[in-house]
């Protein structure tokens, strides 16, 4: 005859199973759902600055300040195994020495059950948008993306662009001033 422990086992083990084959259900029924939503992304200012970068052979580098405004509406990504968005504003463009940057500007985390109107106005970059060199000045297409991680109760991390960019032109001076 089997002991408590085996039974104990055997009830642990049969939960176990029960509970992956129900954590793999409720993965499937929203593993192929489209979560892009169209965006709107306005940019009221650009300034461009040519200041010292530490961080490297002590050269000067060009460090761009962009005001923006953002619009979405991101209920229809929210469903019941999304627990948040990682949402992040990111600035893609090219240079001489380099054919492909990538940086981030703004980012925000959405909880479930928070506003998913997302209405930015003059919003400000939230991290420095420095480049490694000199590649921002009079640089015509630099191109700002919303994108997100959506984060699921159970499941893969998509990650998913926004259907909506918005290219801006770089100045083709640098600023003076010393505000922003």
């Amino acid at each position: 005859m089997n002991t408590v422990l085996s039974r104990a086992n055997s009830l642990f083990a049969f939960s176990l199973s029960v509970m992956a084959a129900l954590t793999f259900g409720c993965f499937i029924t929203t593993a192929f759902k489209d979560r892009s939503v169209p965006v709107d992304i306005s940019v009221s200012r650009v300034m461009l600055k040519n200041v010292d970068d530490f961080t490297g052979p002590r050269e000067r580098s060009d460090l761009g300040f962009v005001t923006f405004d953002i619009s979405a509406h991101l209920q229809p990504i929210f469903d019941w195994n999304v627990k948040q968005l990682f949402l992040y504003l990111s600035a893609e463009y090219s240079t001489k020495s380099n054919a492909l940057n990538q940086v981030v500007l703004w980012d925000k985390i959405v909880l479930r059950g928070e506003s998913t109107k997302l209405s930015l106005r003059d919003m400000k970059s939230k991290y420095f948008f420095f480049d490694d060199g000199n590649g921002l000045r009079a640089n015509k297409n630099i191109t700002l993306t919303l994108s997100w991680n959506v984060v699921p109760n159970a499941g893969i991390l998509p990650l998913v662009t926004g259907s909506g960019h918005k290219s801006i032109p770089f100045p083709d001076s640098y600023e003076t001033t010393k505000s922003y």
